[in-house]
């Protein structure tokens, strides 16, 4: 058997092509999407991460408003930022790029962004909407994962799905989506016992847990879906590459369907911060002349 390639490339121009018009639609409207972009330091990575989502912002007719801070700012400096952004109504979404340098409290800053702009779904407040089902900004890379299943394959409804991984960002508010999907979701993790058995049942395997090539084609069931959120640079054979949580070849051999990496969930992580921020811009604007239509009538 050999798996059909999951083109999140492909998937991703379609959703920036929905925002695009989604944005044209709301400059109509006199509302003019804007991203404020935090970047602390000049870790490589997180530079190359910025840049791109800056890029696609541009091409999505989103504007940007980039914000550079020395690694050794104080956190009171960075609280200071995010709350003018905050205070700032023409700023529809503030991302601040991760890691942060060792002094700054990660939680306690993420915590200061105003819910409503934060467009990477990390605030407790989008956390537990998202774990009551309602409708909140959700994490970036958990919502592209869910839209490439589903375009994959169409309703999830009674999929045993199985996310391998449990964190903040990506494990838990995966496995949140997948329950409002009508899934039956499992979590596997360092402790699970047995967790290449629990793969073994999944219908949809989602591997996020940060390890190279661990998923092999003995932890799936022939014919499962394979999302492989997992990015890792190894070397191999004397040159440094990208490689996922899946070993892609031998997973290939089994899966009915698989995401490749690079060229799979990566993109769709930043056209699902793009569809956040209009999102957010929306919802913003909905709030404004609601308040004011209240204003209206509490004066006339």
């Amino acid at each position: 058997m050999s798996a059909h390639i999951i083109d999140g490339k492909a998937a991703a121009a379609r959703v920036l092509q929905q925002v695009r018009h989604d944005v044209n639609t709301l400059k109509a409207e006199g509302i003019e999407p804007a991203l404020a972009v935090i970047l602390v330091g000049n870790d490589a990575a997180s530079e190359v991460y910025v840049r791109n989502k800056i890029l696609r912002a541009g091409e999505a007719g989103i504007h940007s408003l980039e914000h550079r801070l020395p690694a050794n700012s104080s956190q009171a400096r960075l609280l200071a930022l995010i709350a003018e952004l905050n205070a700032d109504n023409t700023v529809n979404g503030i991302l601040l790029q991760l890691p942060l340098p060792a002094h700054i409290e990660e939680n306690r800053v993420l915590q200061a962004i105003d819910p409503g702009k934060d467009v990477d779904g990390f605030h407790s407040e989008n956390v537990g909407g998202l774990s009551q089902g309602r409708n909140v900004l959700t994490p970036c890379t958990p919502s592209g994962c869910l839209h490439l299943l589903e375009e994959t394959c169409g309703d999830l409804s009674g999929k045993h799905a199985v996310v391998i991984g449990r964190s903040n960002i990506v494990g838990k508010p995966m496995a949140a989506l997948l329950l409002q999907a009508h899934c039956s979701v499992t979590v596997v993790h360092s402790r699970s016992n047995d967790a290449r058995a629990l793969c073994q049942l999944a219908d949809i395997v989602v591997a996020a847990v940060g390890r190279p090539r661990l998923i092999d084609a003995s932890w799936l069931k022939r014919g499962a879906v394979v999302i492989d959120v997992g990015i890792n640079r190894i070397e191999d054979h004397g040159r440094s590459r990208l490689v996922g949580d899946v070993d892609f070849d031998s997973a290939s051999e089994v899966a009915a369907a698989i995401t490749p990496v690079p060229g799979g969930v990566g993109p769709m992580t930043i056209a699902f911060l793009m569809k956040n921020t209009v999102t957010a811009a929306r919802q913003q604007a909905h709030a404004q002349r609601s308040q004011s239509e209240a204003v209206c009538l509490s004066t006339c």
